[in-house]
């Protein structure tokens, strides 16, 4: 059985080194205040405000380290909330996406672009994902048992040597199906 753990993704921000220095002040590094999944990654002490057309969230996480592209990743909830109407995809791509309003304790950056609902996914070290037979961007069927136990489909396989195992849904997506951070999935055939 392959069976993978679940992450719930709330909504978050990922930050250029640009627009930390614009939104906290020039040569400001992020403070880790909890390790994440991946390794390297982390969840910053820091927050920002978050602007759209109808709606505003303040204390968005940041998660670290910088990217070189700054982008906010939401629910489809949260995007009704904020008056915007991104797509699915994956993290990273964010070309032709709704931008929005950052504000800082030091200022503020409109992104001209980089909002999405990021596509479920399971990130697999390369040593889980060559055991399994799965490639990288891979479509797979995951099950989730629970309460309202559902399967996902289209979840997309990321395969590097830098990944841990772990799938990654939204909070829609969670509450959906019962499921929390923590909670097991199951690969289908």
């Amino acid at each position: 059985m392959k069976r993978v753990p679940v992450g719930v993704s709330a909504r978050h921000i990922h930050l250029s080194k640009e627009h930390i220095d614009q939104l906290f002040g020039p040569g400001y590094e992020l403070r880790v205040m909890k390790e994440l999944s991946q390794p390297g990654q982390f969840a910053a002490e820091e927050t920002v405000a978050v602007v759209g057309p109808k709606g505003r969230f303040d204390k968005v996480r940041i998660l670290g380290p910088a990217r070189g592209r700054s982008q906010l990743e939401v629910s489809r909830t949260d995007a009704f909330q904020l008056g915007l109407q991104p797509p699915v995809r994956e993290s990273g791509n964010i070309d032709g996406t709704p931008g929005i309003k950052v504000i800082g304790p030091a200022g503020e950056v409109e992104l001209p672009e980089g909002v999405i609902v990021a596509a479920r996914h399971i990130h697999f070290h390369t040593d889980d994902a060559a055991k399994w037979g799965i490639t990288d961007k891979q479509k797979l069927s995951v099950r989730v048992e629970g309460e309202r136990s559902v399967i996902f489909e289209n979840v997309i396989a990321r395969v590097s040597d830098q990944f841990a195992l772990d799938m990654h849904i939204d909070t829609d997506e969670a509450n959906a199906a019962g499921v929390k951070t923590g909670d097991w999935a199951t690969i289908l055939p």
